[in-house]
């Protein structure tokens, strides 16, 4: 087919979403409308608020749409009505089958895994929280079950030692939106061969969603898996535990070569340039940068300066 005939809609919410949009744009492609969740009353005044896919669409002056409910036969009616040929979904929500049926070529989505490994909401987070040491992004159809459409293409992404979910973020961001063209280009070409996604031997790893209750530190776990899961939820939603009767939250650390070997769920700090976490097995784990209920984020050394810690054993 030709470039020119190809009509896209694109539907997205955050700013994991703006770099693809961007890219289909800058690549000359023919965004016909944006779909993307209604505006926000946010700060004191409540004032509402656009998603950042929003912003980038009224700058080039596409239509967009923000439909409360997806089922709507009003809102698909005026979906219909931009004749798309193609619609491209980068973090939005779940689709009805009358939305993600409706044009010719289908709907193909940006995922930031390595399908199958990791279907469902957070995969991100739990890729590093399970200490992988690569991850990447698929390109697939979507169908019924989600995240489990025909695969088109992958890209690999190295996880570092060092990155966190807030640099891995932005990593996969711009992976996925080379993926969207590459795809994209492939589709123009008619040089696609989708392919069902694997049946593994191996059980898959899993990403579901993250709520505040995840984000406590099990302090049973080994200093290496604490420092991973702080890594996988710094620097949102961010991992915390109860210290000395006040909620913290730990944003930064690493496994030390002290091993202090005393009872998981304890601490030991001098209280001027140390906090250590004893952890499972024998392990400690210290803390690097962190944050008390109420106050600011601040490495552990200027927070102590203000702050001891009554029960350090």
């Amino acid at each position: 087919m030709q470039k020119e005939d190809l009509r896209i809609i694109f539907m997205g919410t955050p700013d994991f979403a703006v770099p693809a949009l961007e890219a289909l744009l800058h690549n000359s492609y023919k965004v016909v409308a944006v779909i993307t969740a209604p505006d926000k009353p946010s700060g004191r005044g409540l004032k509402l608020v656009h998603s950042p896919v929003k912003e980038v669409a009224l700058q080039h002056n596409l239509s967009v749409l923000q439909p409360t409910n997806l089922k709507d036969p009003v809102f698909q009616e005026e979906l219909r009505s931009f004749n798309a040929t193609l619609q491209v979904i980068v973090a939005f929500r779940m689709l009805p089958e009358a939305v993600w049926n409706m044009p010719p070529l289908g709907s193909l989505n940006i995922h930031a895994s390595l399908l199958p490994h990791y279907r469902g909401a957070a995969p991100i987070n739990w890729a590093i929280i399970n200490g992988d040491k690569e991850t990447g992004v698929t390109s697939f159809f979507l169908q019924h079950e989600i995240d489990t459409g025909d695969i088109i293409l992958q890209k690999k992404v190295v996880i570092d030692h060092d990155d966190n979910f807030g640099t891995l973020y932005e990593k996969l961001k711009h992976a996925g939106a080379e993926l969207l063209v590459d795809t994209v280009n492939a589709i123009v070409e008619e040089r696609t061969q989708p392919f069902p996604q694997p049946q593994l031997e191996e059980p898959l790893k899993t990403a579901p969603k993250i709520f505040k209750q995840t984000c406590e530190i099990n302090t049973h776990q080994t200093a290496d898996q604490v420092h991973n899961f702080v890594r996988g939820l710094s620097p949102y939603p961010a991992a915390w535990l109860v210290l000395d009767g006040k909620t913290f939250k730990i944003f930064k650390g690493h496994a030390s070569e002290t091993t202090l070997g005393k009872e998981s769920g304890t601490y030991s700090t001098d209280n001027k340039t140390y906090l250590h976490l004893n952890c499972g097995e024998g392990t400690t784990y210290s803390i690097e940068e962190l944050q008390m209920e109420g106050k600011k984020r601040m490495g552990v050394q200027e927070f102590l300066r203000g702050f001891n810690f009554q029960n350090s054993q």
